[in-house]
C-alpha cells in the first residue's frame, strides 16, 4: 500500500491480503512467532520438522506453522537451516511495525484498481476502516474469507478462487 501511495505509477493494480491503512496494534502472536524461529535459529537444525516441533510450543495451528517454516533456508555455510528474515530486527521494531506512514488521504491516493482481501475473523480490516480505505483507494473492491489473519496459509483454495476472478474484473 505504501508503494501504491508513494508511487503510483509503478503499479497498475493493488491486492493488499489482511491490512489496512491505518495504526493497528499486532497481536501478541507475532512476538511468540519470532520467538520461536529465534529458537529455531540457536538451536541448529537441518530438517523442517524439527523446526516445526519447536514451533509448535509457539502455535498449535498446522497452516501458520506452515507459514513461519516458509522462513527456513539453508545456511551457505553448512547443512543447516536458517531464517531468511531479520529476526532481531523485527523484535526491535514489532511496536511499531503496525503503523502505517500515510494519515491523511487527500495527500495521498492510489486510483488504480484495488482488492482488499480480509479475514472475517481477523481485526485488521474492520468494516470501521473501511471508509478510510475508501479514502486513500477510491477503487477498491472488497474480498472476505471465512478465517483469521493467516488468508494464504488458513484457507488457500478460498484465496485461489477469490481473488483470480476479481483480479481479472480489476484490470484494463
Amino acid at each position: 500500500m505504501t508503494v501504491a501511495l508513494r508511487s503510483p505509477c509503478l503499479l497498475e493494480a493493488l491486492i493488499p491480503v489482511d491490512n489496512a491503512p491505518v495504526d493497528v496494534s499486532l497481536k501478541g502472536d507475532f512476538r511468540k512467532y519470532l520467538e520461536g524461529l529465534q529458537e529455531v535459529e540457536n538451536v541448529g537444525i537441518k530438517r523442517q520438522a524439527e523446526a516445526d516441533h519447536i514451533l509448535s510450543k509457539y502455535e498449535n495451528a498446522l497452516p501458520i506453522r506452515q507459514f513461519l517454516l516458509t522462513n527456513l533456508v539453508k545456511k551457505a555455510s553448512s547443512d543447516l537451516l536458517g531464517v531468511r528474515i531479520p529476526i532481531r530486527t523485527l523484535v526491535s521494531s514489532l511496536d511499531r511495525m503496525g503503523d502505517f506512514p500515510f494519515k491523511d488521504p487527500h495527500e495521498a491516493r492510489f486510483t488504480g484498481p484495488t482488492l482488499f482481501v480480509r479475514g472475517t475473523n481477523s481485526h485488521y480490516v474492520a468494516d470501521d476502516v473501511l471508509p478510510v480505505i475508501g479514502q486513500f483507494f477510491p477503487k477498491f473492491v472488497l474480498h472476505s474469507i471465512d478465517c483469521g489473519h493467516w488468508i494464504i496459509s488458513e484457507q488457500p483454495e478460498a484465496f485461489r478462487q477469490g481473488v483470480p476472478g476479481v483480479q481479472h474484473h480489476m484490470l484494463p
